[in-house]
């Protein structure tokens, strides 16, 4: 009987208030996603074929950029018992988006080389065998990317150098691969959900999806924030 007291006893405030708080911050982020990447999302809309004008949508992905590194600020705050997005996001979004930008746009060059490289390559008799090659190269600059921006999102009194934001991350991404691979699966998940049910996957599933990514890249990057 007293199992079952304790099993139905009504949780303490304190955990109440931080389900709510988590919540709040999730779906109060997934708001200020969407804001900031209104002109994109705008064009997936409006667009029929996004494939035949991929170099405009490339492009125009660097408004994520920024975003992410808001987004990531909103979850690093979280974890230190913060509710305070919009103050959080924009901050995050000011103080690293130019940094983000530049990670971004190195990044979305490297993997929009190795693709048509792929596509040039796999028209020959022995490219197939090297598709995957190319493959795992963008894989590994997409996560790369991702890890410096967790990184560049941290709390810090003095804005990191692109380099110190890259070098641990490719060592680290390296390392614990199998990690990134699972981060990038959620964020390829993501991307599909937005792409099928733009709404849904924006004000909805957005902001959980980026949060174990986050999460798992987070644990990757762990010995660059001086944590084991």
């Amino acid at each position: 009987m007293s199992g079952l007291r304790s099993l139905f006893r009504p949780a303490e405030q304190a955990t109440y208030e931080k389900v709510f708080g988590t919540v709040y911050v999730g779906l109060m982020t997934n708001v200020l996603l969407a804001v900031a990447c209104a002109p994109l999302l705008a064009a997936l809309a409006i667009v029929r074929d996004p494939a035949a004008s991929w170099p405009f949508f490339v492009a125009l992905s660097a408004l994520c950029a920024p975003a992410l590194a808001g987004a990531f600020s909103c979850f690093a705050a979280l974890g230190d018992g913060s509710t305070a997005v919009f103050r959080t996001f924009w901050d995050g979004y000011r103080r690293g988006g130019a940094r983000a930008l530049a990670l971004w746009a190195a990044g979305a060059v490297v993997v929009s080389v190795l693709a048509l490289d792929a596509v040039v390559v796999a028209r020959t008799a022995w490219g197939p065998a090297l598709v995957p090659f190319f493959a795992t190269a963008a894989a590994l600059v997409v996560a790369v990317v991702v890890a410096s921006l967790v990184l560049l999102a941290e709390p810090r009194r003095e804005p990191p150098r692109l380099r110190d934001l890259v070098r641990p991350s490719l060592y680290l991404v390296a390392r614990r691969w199998w990690l990134a691979a699972i981060s990038l699966a959620v964020l390829v998940l993501a991307v599909a959900v937005i792409l099928v049910k733009p709404v849904i996957g924006v004000l909805v599933l957005c902001s959980p999806l980026l949060y174990v990514a986050w999460a798992t890249i987070r644990f990757i990057v762990a010995p660059a924030l001086g944590k084991p």
